[in-house]
């Protein structure tokens, strides 16, 4: 099955490293939390009673363009940036896009470039 947004986990994650949650576009409502198939499409209905969740789209728009490496579609993502003239690279591989947006933002968020 193909993940439409982070999990509960990943998304309980982001907000523990402080990513707004005004970037989140679905949540996981906690009457429903037990069926993790059924995220739901934020809307203006949206409370304190859910758990904020991106999909890919979302994960993508928190990270920098110039940041954003070319293999992200394949499950792979690349992340090169520059420092004192070097370059810093991390390359990881997840099982499709969406983690591996996930794991990019984490890495941003936990090294300070985003």
């Amino acid at each position: 099955m193909n993940k439409i947004c982070t999990s509960i986990e990943q998304s309980k994650k982001l907000m523990e490293l402080g990513i707004d949650t005004n970037t989140a576009d679905m949540y996981w409502d906690y009457d429903v939390i037990k069926h993790e198939d059924y995220p739901m499409v934020m809307d203006e209905q949206f409370d304190d009673c859910c758990i904020s969740a991106w999909s890919l789209s979302a994960l993508l728009g928190l990270i920098p363009k110039p940041l954003l490496g070319q293999h992200l579609e394949s499950g792979y993502w690349e992340c090169t940036t520059w420092e004192d003239f070097n370059v810093v690279k991390e390359v990881h591989g997840q099982d499709n896009p969406l983690d591996a947006a996930f794991e990019m933002v984490v890495w941003l968020k936990e090294n300070g470039k985003i």
